[in-house]
């Protein structure tokens, strides 16, 4: 195990320092004369489409779910340092739905044994870059070794500020309302208060939302060519700039995030003036 990830650290270094990185800090210098998002949102889409284009190459090998779910966290990895490395304050994944509980037990067991393989390499990174992580969702749902991984990480990162990482895994959008109406519930009915402060206002729902931590996204990317939302940050994305793009969640690469970002820098005047409108 530590084998593995000391040459995961490597592959990490290697993302940081290859011999592309002066272009790459080039292609940053210039981004960032315009205005840099501070939250930026990804919806992980088209890793089992990955998988089947993998297994024609992969014929009479060993290749597996596992392989895909690793693939698609080395992708996260990457596009959180990138992100790191532009400025962005917030990062925020949909790495598992509730609704995927409902696919096969041995791919929801091969997602699940790919989070616990791949922790270690995770708790390395964020401590190095100094990364807090979030992890929003039913965590009641999850396996007692990875939920209390997840809170422990949490608890460990929780003084990190160099950017924010939310990972939401038994996740929908509809269970966190859902969930932040009964918290309100709850707090009003245990305490002792006059009738008018047993009123549940907007404040006190977004305060017990899973995404409590993080301002609302201003960019969401869907990767795998899709045009939905899939339940993800329903309450959270009014003023968010959507972005679709075509490549799988595993090929997500810098020239994904880097058009994504010049979009949202094209739109954001727009965004702007209906933010000023709702003001008035």
């Amino acid at each position: 195990m530590e084998k593995q990830v000391m040459c995961s650290l490597t592959r990490v270094g290697n993302v940081l320092c290859g011999a592309s990185i002066f272009i790459r800090r080039c292609i940053f210098r210039v981004l960032r004369v315009g205005p840099i998002p501070n939250h930026i949102a990804f919806i992980m889409d088209g890793n089992r489409r990955w998988d089947k284009k993998q297994k024609p190459l992969h014929a009479g090998t060993t290749h597996d779910a596992g392989t895909t779910h690793d693939a698609g966290f080395w992708a996260l990895l990457v596009m959180m340092l990138y992100c790191y490395e532009l400025g962005v304050k917030y990062v925020t994944a949909y790495a598992f739905s509730i609704d995927n509980f409902k696919r096969k037990p041995e791919e929801v067991q091969a997602l699940m044994d790919s989070m616990l393989r791949n922790f270690d390499l995770l708790k390395m990174v964020v401590e190095l870059f100094a990364v807090r992580v979030h992890f929003g969702g039913n965590l009641g749902l999850l396996s007692d070794e990875l939920r209390v991984l997840a809170m422990e990480l949490m608890k460990v990162t929780a003084g990190y500020s160099n950017l924010g990482l939310t990972i939401c895994v038994a996740y929908t959008s509809r269970d966190e309302i859902v969930h932040a109406i009964e918290e309100c519930c709850e707090q009003k009915c245990v305490r002792e208060i006059d009738d008018n402060d047993r009123v549940i206002k907007l404040i006190d729902l977004e305060r017990n939302m899973y995404m409590a931590v993080t301002p609302d996204p201003e960019i969401i990317i869907q990767t795998g060519g899709e045009n939905r939302l899939s339940n993800f940050l329903l309450w959270q994305s009014g003023g968010s700039h959507l972005c679709t793009v075509l490549a799988l969640w595993p090929e997500i690469g810098l020239w994904n995030l880097v058009l994504a970002i010049l979009n949202f820098q094209k739109h954001k005047p727009y965004f702007e003036m209906k933010k000023k409108e709702k003001q008035v």
